[in-house]
């Protein structure tokens, strides 16, 4: 697998993913209004839960401005029905179980419980309506971080 680290102003790279409804979502069909993508390890465990959440209880003021959440991890479709049904996710989970997406450089060394691994790295994306990026961090802290992100969408 090819993974890049992404910067401010890059051309956000396309995907076609499967949601936890079966539907096949394209990046590039979203172009026009902003995205924000992010990446996360495993649903159900406590800081992807936390995460979810927190895009969950932002989501009206998100959609209501226009803005179009999308969560990718490695799970399958069927794992991220249960968790958006569980969690009442309002928007698209998306599985990429063959590790396609995650060349958005989402994909590395990280800290598990202070022991180094290789997994998926907690990341998030703002794409902007030209499909270019606005926003990347890698290694985020979901304590607060919806709101950082709203505050740099202006929601």
């Amino acid at each position: 697998m090819l993974v890049t680290t992404l910067s401010v102003g890059d051309s956000a790279p396309d995907f076609a993913l499967t949601d936890q409804h079966g539907e096949i979502i394209r990046l590039s069909d979203l172009t026009g209004s902003p995205v924000v993508v992010y990446f996360y390890p495993k649903a159900g465990t406590t800081k992807c839960t936390q995460q979810a959440c927190d895009f969950r209880d932002n989501f009206d003021a998100l959609s209501g401005a226009g803005v179009t959440v999308l969560g990718i991890s490695l799970d399958q479709p069927r794992e991220l029905a249960i968790f958006g049904e569980e969690q009442q996710v309002p928007y698209s989970l998306l599985s990429d179980s063959g590790a396609t997406a995650m060349e958005w450089g989402a994909w590395g060394e990280r800290p598990v419980a202070g022991i180094a691994g290789t997994g998926v790295i907690r990341s998030s994306f703002i794409v902007d309506a030209a499909g270019k990026l606005s926003y990347v961090a890698y290694d985020v802290d979901p304590d607060g971080h919806v709101q950082e992100l709203r505050s740099h969408l202006g929601v």
